[in-house]
């Protein structure tokens, strides 16, 4: 994501509006919440993998299931990384260390850590560095629902699962993405493929996934 759009497009709640407590408006949104249904729903979906869809392809060309498996891992770890402010590339993209089989044991207690870290509505405003540089964490928390999201509809296609996707979230990750992630320049420094044309009908995640130039 361009690191000027994604800051404009995420609006920042005051602590004591991101905990529903403001004198004002108490609605204003929270992106922890999307972040955290995101870990959750990848979780699930990590965790039903089967030992025969290890060496299987994904949509994502870098990474087989069980690279793509040790990847989640390694990026739920950095959410929290992250969340502490502290310096994202400490913690290995890969988590190399787990065993084949082992990737939802170790999801279990980074999805944890990043409920932790997490849970201080301050996050939101400070900032915070990520491996693409810093951005508040209202939008570091957005960034990371969509590089989850869409992983996990990779690992969901590689092993024939059809998660339960919450269409109003997708249509939020959508609304950011769409900007912050132009269609032009991909390759390079932008590490997505071209967009793939899609019906405007089509489900949120099939429409989100192909903006990231999936084939849904």
């Amino acid at each position: 994501m361009n690191i000027n759009e994604t800051e404009q497009l995420i609006k920042t709640p005051s602590d004591s509006a991101a905990t529903g407590t403001a004198t004002g408006s108490s609605s204003a949104f929270d992106p922890r919440a999307d972040l955290a249904a995101a870990v959750e729903l990848a979780g699930r979906t990590l965790a039903a993998v089967r030992p025969e869809q290890y060496d299987a392809p994904t949509p994502c060309e870098e990474f087989d299931v069980r690279r793509l498996s040790s990847h989640l891992v390694g990026v739920v770890r950095r959410i929290s990384v992250i969340g502490r402010g502290e310096d994202p590339f400490s913690v290995p993209s890969f988590a190399d260390e787990v065993a084949d089989g082992g990737w939802a044991a170790a999801w279990e207690p980074g999805a944890r850590e990043v409920a932790e870290v997490w849970a201080d509505p301050g996050v939101l405003g400070r900032q915070l560095r990520l491996p693409m540089g810093v951005l508040p964490g209202a939008a570091a928390a957005a960034v990371y629902t969509h590089e989850l999201t869409v992983h996990t509809w990779d690992l969901a296609r590689a092993t024939g699962q059809d998660p339960d996707w919450d269409p109003a979230l997708i249509e939020r990750v959508i609304g950011v993405v769409r900007r912050a992630l132009p269609a032009e320049h991909r390759g390079g420094r932008v590490p997505f493929a071209e967009v793939v044309a899609v019906d405007p009908g089509a489900r949120a995640i099939d429409r989100l996934v192909a903006w990231a130039g999936r084939r849904p």
